[in-house]
């Protein structure tokens, strides 16, 4: 089924009582293994019913139906701190799911196996079409529901790793919406590193989507994570073809690279290195490295929210260790209740760190920042995690069909 739809998982024919583990494993594209593990205990009838029933170790506790998805990691032959990332749109994620007897701790060598399934989980649903654009500058892939249309238009990016990420882009066609996933940098022949934007870049990939036949008008909408959020509130702030903006992990400033548009210049928050921990364990904490927005010497980054016309969703983990995005998020309120403005909801997830993805991504506290090369903290509880992405999933889709139609 679709990979942000929960599995019903159930286990029968076990003995009254008896105890068991069990165990999710899946490989990514590059053939790296992760595996998660829970223990649990059949009911009177020998049963087992992973929607009622709760976890009484492993690596979750309680009642989750979705817990040995999102609690995925690195198996422990393989390299630490790597993230389970789709690359490939087309093909499904496969979950082995393993009923071994008795409990068994994480990483430990399991008891033998008594039953076994696997699970397909989908991003792109029958008949969504994925057209790769090359469109003037514009770079990327466009995902088209099934169906005549027209449909709700969005511009979907992701942060500071760069490259083509697809796999929200699928899942949004595949919930009806017509969804350009847009790089910015490192793909094909976009710059390398982020250096410097022009939104003129970002202008063009809103009017190519805004004119597609199969999209709704009169506006589009954009949802971005980290440097991508950003970049969405740019969008919808400059940009009279964006009318809808979801911010997830987000700074209310323009960050690290200067975004140009016609003769405006936003500069960049630059990072101070000097400002960055590491743990014994080697585990880079950036959390205090970020400019501080509210210094008056660093007001001329500010992106002026005000002036948009359109709306704002943001979207935050409190546990954020990536940078204040909570913080910001109350700077970017602060600033359009100043100006008489209330067209913004908030989110904001107790627990919840950095990353919030589509529902049962699997959770990452620490991930390998692809600029830095070194293990960064990213934040979070896994649980809290996991259900701040489940429910933040419906409200960014609610969001979005309210304000495009």
């Amino acid at each position: 089924g679709p990979a942000d739809e929960r599995v019903e998982t159930r286990v029968a024919g076990l003995s009254p009582g008896q105890p068991v583990t069990l165990r999710a494993v899946a490989a990514d594209d590059r053939g790296c293994l992760f595996q998660s593990c829970a223990h649990y205990r059949a009911d009177s009838r020998g049963e087992l019913h992973l929607g009622t029933d709760a976890s009484h170790g492993g690596d979750y506790t309680g009642v989750e139906p979705m817990g040995l998805f999102w609690s995925l990691a690195p198996a422990g032959m393989e390299r630490p701190y790597q993230r389970i990332v789709p690359r490939s749109t087309g093909a499904p994620m496969k979950v082995e799911v393993l009923v071994h007897q008795g409990h068994s701790p994480p990483g430990a060598m399991p008891g033998p196996v008594v039953a076994k399934a696997e699970v397909e989980r989908w991003f792109t649903a029958p008949g969504v079409r994925r057209i790769r654009l090359k469109e003037g500058v514009v770079r990327g892939s466009l995902f088209l529901p099934p169906g005549d249309g027209p449909f709700p238009g969005v511009i979907d990016m992701y942060g500071d790793e760069g490259g083509l990420i697809e796999f929200r882009s699928s899942l949004l066609a595949t919930r009806g919406f017509a969804a350009l996933s847009l790089p910015y940098f490192d793909f094909e022949d976009l710059p390398k590193v982020m250096k410097e934007f022009k939104l003129e870049y970002f202008e063009e990939a809103a009017r190519f989507l805004q004119r597609h036949p199969k999209v709704k008008g009169p506006g589009v909408g954009v949802i971005g994570t980290g440097k991508g959020a950003e970049l969405a509130l740019s969008m919808v702030t400059f940009l009279q073809e964006v009318v809808a903006a979801v911010s997830i992990s987000g700074c209310s400033s323009n960050t690290i690279a200067d975004l140009h548009y016609g003769e405006m210049t936003l500069p960049g928050l630059r990072f101070d290195m000097n400002k960055v921990s590491v743990s014994d364990t080697g585990v880079f904490d950036i959390f205090e490295a970020l400019e501080d927005p509210t210094n008056p010497a660093n007001s001329a980054c500010t992106i002026p929210i005000e002036k948009a016309e359109g709306h704002f969703l943001l979207v935050v983990g409190e546990d954020d260790r990536m940078w204040k995005s909570s913080l910001y998020a109350e700077l970017a309120i602060r600033r359009l209740r100043q100006h008489g403005k209330e067209n913004f909801e908030l989110l904001s997830y107790p627990g919840a760190g950095h990353r919030i993805d589509p529902p049962s991504s699997p959770f990452c506290h620490v991930a390998m920042d692809r600029v830095l090369g070194v293990p960064v903290l990213g934040g979070g509880e896994s649980k809290a995690h996991a259900h701040a992405q489940e429910h933040s999933w419906g409200k960014i889709q609610e969001f979005l069909r309210l304000h495009l139609g």
